[in-house]
């Protein structure tokens, strides 16, 4: 074997490859309509807040399914045309895929290492989708520490393996949350939707950029631009 030293100046941005999650009705899904020319892979009816967009999305309900919009994106012409692929949400499609694999076994723990196998596979595959920008949402779990008793968030997918593993899977993990602001003088109160991109103790969050502040608004196009500007050397 020859040995051939490389440099990390020569590292190619292909896309940005990011996770999303948060409690219902925060606006993960219409984070979509934010992206650069998506299109939206989902298992559930819940695109109802993205009527107003006119939107491309593909259904999907099986394994077979999820690969076929894979290929689709991967391999046809008529893709090329998009910029950003999401599944939406994450969380659907892995319980569609547990729902398909459990008649198939007779122990159910072997349902869910078949989907920690497969889904696993089939996110890694999406991940590394060549010029494409992917956004994985996912709903979000309130756990318990039994040790201490004191309570944590994660992504929401079933089993063990996915909930820790997807954050080691792509570059940027969000937590989508909402504030209260409360009235002052100049302003009424109102409600502000933001992302987290720093972890604390209680929600796993990462900007493998370097890019992104703290706390960003909720628009993937901008985080966009913002993470391949630094990456250019183009930003502050």
């Amino acid at each position: 074997m020859t040995i051939i030293i490389k440099s990390t100046r020569d590292v190619v941005l292909d896309g940005v490859k990011a996770a999303v999650y948060g409690g219902a009705g925060v606006g993960k899904t219409r984070l979509c309509a934010t992206a650069p020319m998506p299109i939206i892979i989902s298992a559930e009816s819940g695109l109802l807040s993205l009527r107003h967009y006119d939107l491309p999305y593909i259904e999907t309900n099986s394994l077979e399914e999820v690969n076929e919009a894979y290929d689709f994106i991967r391999d046809s012409d008529e893709a090329k045309q998009y910029e950003t692929v999401c599944l939406d949400s994450l969380s659907e499609v892995c319980e569609a895929l547990l729902a398909e694999f459990k008649p198939t076994v007779k122990d159910p723990r072997q349902a869910y290492m078949k989907l920690a196998d497969s889904a696993g596979a089939a996110i890694r595959k999406f991940r590394d989708l060549k010029g494409k920008n992917v956004l994985f949402t996912a709903k979000m779990a309130k756990k318990e520490d039994e040790e201490s008793g004191t309570f944590y968030y994660e992504p929401m997918l079933p089993g063990r393996v996915l909930p820790h593993g997807l954050p080691y899977l792509v570059d940027e993990v969000f937590c989508m949350q909402i504030a209260d602001i409360s009235a002052t003088e100049t302003k009424p109160a109102h409600i502000v939707r933001y992302l987290q991109t720093y972890a604390d103790s209680k929600r796993p969050c990462k900007d493998r950029s370097g890019a992104l502040d703290k706390n960003e608004q909720p628009d993937f196009g901008k985080i966009i631009e913002k993470i391949v500007g630094d990456t250019n050397g183009k930003t502050d």
